[in-house]
């Protein structure tokens, strides 16, 4: 069983569902991310994602867009990232995924990324612009050789062959996109989410993550309700974009991710009264 694995059946025994916490690496710079990362597993995250800066990221909204900016133009690579990953490892144990686009991985190597990030202490590989059926470079069968799950994304707009594909290729989790278009943050979650959660999760053996646009504690609980995760990115990258330079800010962000993960807690009270019932 994976660490990503394990996390997931930990949650499900305690009734409720995975929080996971998402920042651009090397945002505002590698030193700073470092610390940050650590506040987000300080603050309760079951698991995190590290962001792999690009220079065109298509799925992203203007909050993580900015975020890629101002970690290119700190210098930061992805090399840089695995060298961050592995000195924050030492310090805490909550599993890492590695969430990148296509070109960045292909530049060093589908097979070289995947051992180092293996070595590096990464949990998991999610390529957001990679669907399984596409994957003629071995990534996901590099990824396994190296001990580190690979992630795909499913969307509102999935077929069913391509939720069987992807279904059949995951592992740790699969990660299901609320919304099409790009992230960033939302107030209303759409009305059929519910619905389209449970359609994917009888179809899918693996937990099932949702993220996108959700920034509320109310929204974490909502989502909780029908998901095994739920992921909070931009409005976690927001604050780090709204405080930088402040020293407080990883107590700053630690908190955030407390008040966010409370709607985890709400969620959690609900499935114990409707079991006990």
């Amino acid at each position: 069983m994976s660490s990503i694995e394990a996390t997931f059946a930990c949650c499900r025994e305690e009734k409720r569902a995975a929080f996971i916490a998402y920042l651009t690496g090397g945002d505002p710079d590698l030193e700073t991310s470092a610390r940050l990362i650590e506040a987000l597993a300080d603050g309760g995250a079951d698991i995190i994602e590290v962001g792999v800066p690009f220079s065109d990221p298509i799925a992203d909204g203007p909050v993580n867009q900015r975020a890629a900016v101002r970690a290119l133009e700190a210098g930061v690579t992805l090399p840089g990232i695995l060298e961050m990953v592995a000195r924050v490892r030492t310090r805490i144990e909550t599993p890492i995924v590695l969430f990148s686009y296509f070109n960045p991985l292909l530049a060093h190597g589908l097979q070289t990324v995947a051992e180092q990030a293996a070595i590096s202490g990464v949990d998991g590989l999610l390529c957001v612009d990679l669907p399984p059926d596409e994957d003629d470079g071995g990534f996901r069968e590099y990824c396994a050789a190296a001990g580190v799950d690979s992630v795909y994304l499913l969307s509102p707009t999935s077929t069913p062959e391509r939720v069987r594909i992807v279904a059949e290729a995951s592992s740790g989790f699969v990660y299901y996109v609320s919304r099409t278009g790009v992230t960033g943050v939302q107030k209303d979650l759409t009305s059929e989410l519910q619905k389209e959660v449970k359609k994917i999760r009888r179809k899918v053996d693996l937990p099932v993550a949702v993220g996108f646009g959700i920034s509320s504690p109310e929204q974490v609980s909502a989502v909780a309700k029908v998901a095994d995760g739920v992921v909070v990115g931009s409005a976690l990258v927001r604050l780090v974009e709204e405080n930088e330079g402040r020293e407080d800010l990883p107590d700053l962000l630690a908190g955030e991710v407390e008040r966010l993960a409370a709607g985890l807690e709400r969620s959690k009270r609900r499935r114990k009264a409707a079991d006990a019932g």
